[in-house]
C-alpha cells in the first residue's frame, strides 16, 4: 500500500472547511468555529477520553483548569472511531480485512457494549471581546447519538437524535475575553443492533440492516451493515460529533429559519407570488414585552417588506409576509430555476433583519429559487412522472450513499457533485438508510442543477424508531434546514417501508411546497433491480432483473459495478491478495461478494482473454465497467418516450458513490479516482447523443433539450480489426423537443467482418458541424440468452489483442491560478491503427493519482488521424513538485511527461 497516498486520502477526508461552511442561512453577527485545528486551521483543539476511564465528575471535567493532557487528540467533526484510527489505536478499517468482524482487530459495539464507545470530547476556547454585551449561542449542528453539552461546569443541553440542529444560549455561562471549556459527553445509539439475521425482511438480501434493531434509533441505519458495503458494518455505529460546532452572537432578539414559498401562475409561469416567514426568538430574562420590527428584502429586486411584532420572555414566534398583505411580493417575469440541460439555475437572495428600538439585533440571509416541481401518475401504466415548471422531466437519476464512517468534507462533496454534473445525472435520491446531507451539498445541487429526492432514515430492513417524538423532531430540524433549496424536489418517508405517523402532516406544516410519498416503492414507483453484474446484453433484452421487466415505469434502483483502476486496487489490500485474486478479501470488499466481482465480473473480464497480471486484469476490467454503464443508460435513453407497449419515466442508478473502499466501484471509487464508467456515462447522457443498440443493430439519436432541431445528420462508420473502414451509412433526421429518434439507422455488418470490430457514430447539425460522437467495440458472437455470457457486447473479444500498435502525438500546456492548475493536452493519432481505450493520468511524484482531479474526458479511443483535446484541473495544494502526466492505452506505448508546475 502506498503510505503517502493513504495519508493524503486521510488528509482529504479530515482536513476541510468542515460541514456547513455555507449554511442554509447565514447571519451578520460574529461566528467562530470550534472544530479541530486540522479542519479550520484555527486555535481550537479537541481531546477525547472514554467515559469509563474518567473518574472526575462532569462539573470538573467541563471546568477550566482540568488536566486533560493524557487524553487523546480528537477529530471534530468526526466520530470516535475516526479519532481512534487517527491515533493508531486501531488499524485503517478500509484496508483488506481490517474491518471484518471475525478479524477481531476493531471491537464491535454489539459485543463490547455501548459504554466502550461512550466518550467525552473536550475543548478550550476564548470568547472574543466583540461578543461583549450580546447574546452568545452555541451551535452543535449534529451529534450521533445522544449528548450532554457542558460549558464551564454547567450542563446546558441534552441532544437526542443524529439530525438535531441545536442552538444553545450560553450567554450567562461563558466568560467574554477569557478562557472557557466546552465538554460534550457523547453516547452511542440506544440500540446498536447486530449482524445476526432477523426472522423477517426480504429473502436473499444478505441480511441487510443486521437484526433490524438499528432502526429503533433515528440515525444512519447503514452503519450496522448492508449488502453494498461492509456487511458487518461500522464498529462504533458512527458515534461522535459528526458535524461542525460553532459559536455566534446576536442582539437581544434573534432570527432563525427564514423561508420563502413561491407560487407560480399557470400556464404561463410568468408571475410568482412569494410568501416569506421567519422565526423570532426572545431569550432575554426580562418580564417586559419586547416590541420590534422585522424587515425583509429580496436583494437586488427592489422588494422590501416590514412588520412589527411583540414578543414575551422565552417566546418563539413565526412572522409571515404574504403577497396579499404586501403586493410587492408578486414578481412578474421571474427568473426561473431549472435542472441541468433544461435552463439556467437562477437564484435569488432574501435578507431579513430584526430591530428593537431602531437597533438591528440580528440579520440572516438565505438563497432561494423560483420553480415548481410536481409529479403525477396520469400515465398509461400508472407510473410516476415529474414536471419542472410545467415541463415533463425524464429522470436520469441516482442513489446517493454517504461516506461510511462520515469522513467527509466540503472538498469531497464538491468533487463528487462535480463528477455527478459531468455525468449528466439530473436527480439525486438520498437513500433512507443514509443521512441528511450537509448544507454545502444542497447549495451545490442548487448551483449545478440537480433535483434532490429526500428520504427520512427508515427502511424495510430495519425496525422503526421507538421514540416517535424524537424522530419527528429530527425531521423538523432537517426540513427547516433544507427547505429553501430549489434543488429539493420531493419528500419520501422511507426506503421500502412505511412511515412514522404524523410525518406527512408535519411536512405540510413546515413546507407544503413539495410532493410526498410514504416510501420509495409505491405511488407509481415500482421495486428496483438489478443490483449486481449481469450479462450486458440483458439490459438491451430487458431481462436483467429476475423480478421481471424493469426498463419501464419509474425504477428507483437499477445498476451495475465497475472495477477500480489498478492504482486504487493496490491501496485496498496487500499485493499478495491482488493477484491472483484472493476471493475472501475481494468478496469482503464487495459486500460479501454481492456484486459478483470475483465471479461473474471476472468471467466477463476473461472474455477479453486470460490476464497474466493485476495490471492487465484491471485494464480489461475498465472495458467491462464501461460496457455496463453504456448499456444501462442508453437502453433507458431509447425508452425515453412512450414506445410500443412500454412506458418509461425515469431511472435511479443503484448506487452512486462508494461509502468505503470497494472492488465494486461506480463512476469513481471511494478515493475519488474516476473509472471508465464516469466518462462513458457522461457520453451516454450528453444532451445530444447518437447511440448503438447491440441487440437490434440500430442507431438512435437522443435529445435532452427543451428545443427541437431539424436537418441533423447521424453518421455511422464500421472499422475492422485492421482499422479498415468496412461500412458507412447515414440518415437525415429531425430531433423532437426532449425526445428520441429511434432506429434511425440499421447497420448490416459484412458477413466476413473480423470477430472484433469498431463502430464510430457522429451527429452533425444542419451546417455540418459535429455536435456529438460515440465509439463502440463489438464482437461477432451471437447472443444465446440470459443464462449465458455471450453476445456482441459481452464475449468473443480475445482477438482484440490482434489490434495493431498505434502511436499518439501528445502535447500539453500548463496554466495555473493562485489555487488551481490546468493541464491542456492535445492528442493526435498519427498511425494507421485505431488507438483503443486511451487513459490519461495526472500522477504525483510517487506515481499515485492526484485526487481529486477533473478530466474533461478519459478512457477514449481515436481513429487514425483523429485528434482530441482534454483538460485536467486540480487544486495546487494537491500537487507536490514535478507531477507526471501519463498517457497509456490498450495498443499504445506508455508515455510519461514531467510537468514543471511550480
Amino acid at each position: 500500500m502506498n503510505k503517502l497516498l493513504f495519508f493524503f486520502v486521510l488528509f482529504l477526508s479530515f482536513s476541510s472547511s468542515g460541514w456547513s461552511i455555507v449554511p442554509n442561512y447565514s447571519r451578520s453577527g460574529d461566528r467562530i468555529w470550534l472544530d479541530s485545528k486540522e479542519v479550520h486551521q484555527g486555535s481550537f483543539t479537541w481531546k477525547m477520553m472514554r467515559a469509563d476511564d474518567v473518574a472526575s465528575p462532569s462539573e470538573t471535567i467541563s471546568s477550566p483548569g482540568y488536566d486533560a493532557s493524557n487524553w487523546l487528540p480528537a477529530i471534530v467533526p468526526g466520530t470516535v472511531l475516526n479519532s481512534l484510527v487517527h491515533n493508531g489505536t486501531y488499524p485503517e478499517p478500509y484496508f483488506g480485512l481490517n474491518n471484518k468482524l471475525e478479524s477481531g482487530k476493531i471491537p464491535d459495539i454489539s459485543r463490547v457494549g455501548r459504554s466502550f464507545y461512550t466518550y467525552w470530547f473536550r475543548t478550550e476556547f476564548e470568547v472574543p471581546s466583540s461578543f461583549s454585551g450580546k447574546q452568545v449561542w452555541l451551535h452543535p449542528a449534529g451529534i450521533n447519538y445522544r449528548a450532554e453539552v457542558w460549558v464551564n461546569g454547567n450542563l446546558l443541553a441534552t441532544i437526542n437524535g443524529m439530525f438535531t440542529d441545536a442552538h444553545i444560549n450560553v450567554t450567562d455561562f461563558v466568560h467574554v475575553g477569557d478562557g472557557n471549556v466546552l465538554a460534550v459527553l457523547v453516547y452511542p445509539v440506544d440500540m446498536p443492533g447486530t449482524t445476526m439475521p432477523k426472522p423477517w425482511g426480504a429473502a436473499g438480501e444478505f441480511h441487510n440492516g443486521g437484526n433490524g434493531n438499528i432502526g429503533l434509533n433515528t440515525t444512519m441505519l447503514m452503519s450496522v451493515g448492508w449488502d453494498f458495503t461492509f456487511m458487518d458494518g461500522i464498529r462504533d455505529r458512527n458515534t461522535g460529533i459528526w458535524k461542525s460546532i460553532s459559536l455566534y452572537s446576536t442582539g437581544g432578539v434573534s432570527l432563525r429559519h427564514p423561508f420563502v414559498k413561491s407560487e407560480l401562475s399557470k400556464p404561463g409561469y410568468d408571475i410568482s407570488r412569494e410568501t416569506l416567514s421567519v422565526e423570532v426568538v426572545n431569550p432575554l430574562n426580562t418580564t417586559d414585552t419586547v416590541s420590534g420590527v422585522v424587515r425583509g428584502e429580496i436583494v437586488g429586486e427592489g422588494i422590501v417588506v416590514e412588520k412589527p411584532f411583540r414578543i414575551l420572555r422565552g417566546e418563539e414566534l413565526t412572522l409571515t409576509f404574504t403577497p396579499d398583505e404586501f403586493p410587492q411580493l408578486t414578481i412578474r417575469s421571474p427568473r426561473l430555476w431549472w435542472p441541468i440541460n433544461k435552463g439556467p439555475q437562477n437564484l435569488y437572495e432574501l435578507k431579513m433583519s430584526v430591530s428593537v428600538k431602531g437597533v438591528v439585533c440580528d440579520s440572516v440571509r438565505t438563497r432561494f429559487g423560483i420553480r415548481e416541481v410536481t409529479s403525477d401518475t396520469a400515465t398509461p401504466d400508472g407510473s410516476r412522472v415529474f414536471y419542472v415548471n410545467g415541463r415533463r422531466l425524464f429522470i436520469r437519476g441516482t442513489n446517493w450513499i454517504p461516506e461510511g464512517m462520515l469522513r467527509s468534507s466540503d472538498e469531497r462533496t464538491y468533487a463528487e457533485l462535480r463528477y455527478t454534473r459531468q455525468s449528466g445525472i439530473n436527480l439525486i435520491r438520498l437513500w433512507g438508510g443514509g443521512i441528511a446531507e450537509s448544507d454545502y451539498f444542497y447549495q451545490l445541487c442548487d448551483e449545478m442543477g440537480f433535483l434532490v429526492w429526500q428520504e427520512f432514515w427508515l427502511t424495510g430492513d430495519t425496525r422503526h424508531p421507538q421514540d416517535r417524538a424524537l424522530y419527528l423532531s429530527n425531521v423538523s430540524s432537517t426540513v427547516k434546514r433544507i427547505r429553501n433549496h430549489p434543488s429539493l424536489a420531493y419528500y419520501v418517508a422511507s426506503n421500502e417501508s412505511s412511515e412514522v405517523s404524523g410525518t406527512r402532516r408535519l411536512l405540510d406544516e413546515l413546507d407544503g411546497t413539495r410532493g410526498y410519498q410514504m416510501q420509495s416503492e409505491c405511488a407509481g414507483v415500482h421495486d428496483g433491480s438489478p443490483y449486481k453484474q449481469v450479462n450486458p446484453m440483458q439490459h438491451y433484452e430487458n431481462t436483467a432483473s429476475s423480478r421481471g421487466s424493469r426498463v419501464d415505469g419509474f425504477n428507483p434502483e437499477y445498476g451495475a459495478p465497475t472495477l477500480p483502476t489498478v492504482e486504487i486496487l493496490r491501496e485496498m489490500m496487500p499485493e499478495s491478495d491482488l493477484w491472483p485474486v484472493n476471493k475472501s478479501v475481494w468478496d469482503y470488499l464487495d459486500g460479501n461478494g454481492f456484486h459478483l466481482m470475483s465471479s461473474l465480473y471476472t468471467d466477463l473480464v476473461n472474455n477479453y482473454g486470460a490476464s497474466s497480471s493485476i495490471e492487465e486484469f484491471a485494464q480489461k476490467g475498465q472495458f467491462v465497467g464501461a460496457m455496463n454503464s453504456k448499456s444501462i443508460w442508453e437502453v433507458w435513453n431509447y425508452n425515453k418516450l412512450d414506445y410500443g407497449d412500454r412506458f418509461c419515466s425515469g431511472l435511479l442508478f443503484w448506487y452512486h458513490n462508494c461509502p468505503v473502499r470497494q472492488v465494486s466501484a461506480r463512476m469513481w471509487d471511494w478515493s475519488l479516482e474516476p473509472t471508465a464508467s464516469l466518462y462513458h456515462t457522461a457520453n451516454s447522457l450528453e444532451p445530444l447523443h447518437a447511440q448503438f443498440d447491440y441487440l437490434k443493430n440500430t442507431v438512435s439519436v437522443v435529445n435532452d433539450y427543451y428545443l427541437s432541431f431539424k436537418g441533423y445528420r447521424v453518421v455511422a462508420e464500421v472499422y475492422d480489426i485492421n482499422s479498415k473502414k468496412v461500412l458507412a451509412d447515414s440518415a437525415v433526421i429531425d430531433l423532437p423537443c426532449d425526445g428520441v429518434v429511434n432506429d434511425a439507422l440499421c447497420l448490416h455488418f459484412p458477413e466476413d467482418i473480423s470477430p472484433v470490430h469498431f463502430i464510430k457514430l457522429r451527429l452533425k447539425d444542419e451546417t455540418g458541424n459535429e455536435v456529438s460522437s460515440n465509439f463502440y467495440w463489438r464482437s461477432t458472437d451471437s447472443y444465446e440468452g440470459r443464462e449465458s455470457l455471450t453476445g456482441p457486447a459481452t464475449s468473443g473479444f480475445e482477438s482484440l489483442s490482434l489490434l495493431k500498435r498505434a502511436s499518439l502525438h501528445t502535447s500539453c500546456h500548463l496554466r495555473r491560478t493562485s489555487d488551481k492548475c490546468f493541464v491542456d493536452i492535445t492528442l493526435r493519432n498519427v498511425s494507421g491503427s485505431i488507438a483503443f481505450f486511451n487513459q490519461l493520468q495526472l500522477l504525483d511524484r510517487d506515481l499515485s493519482p492526484v485526487r481529486p482531479s477533473f478530466y474533461t474526458d478519459n478512457f477514449f479511443s481515436l481513429l487514425p488521424g483523429e485528434s482530441k483535446c482534454v483538460t485536467i484541473e486540480t487544486a495546487i495544494k494537491n500537487l507536490s513538485c514535478n507531477p507526471v502526466l501519463v498517457v497509456k492505452g490498450w495498443n499504445i506505448e506508455r508515455k510519461q511527461m514531467h510537468l514543471n508546475v511550480f
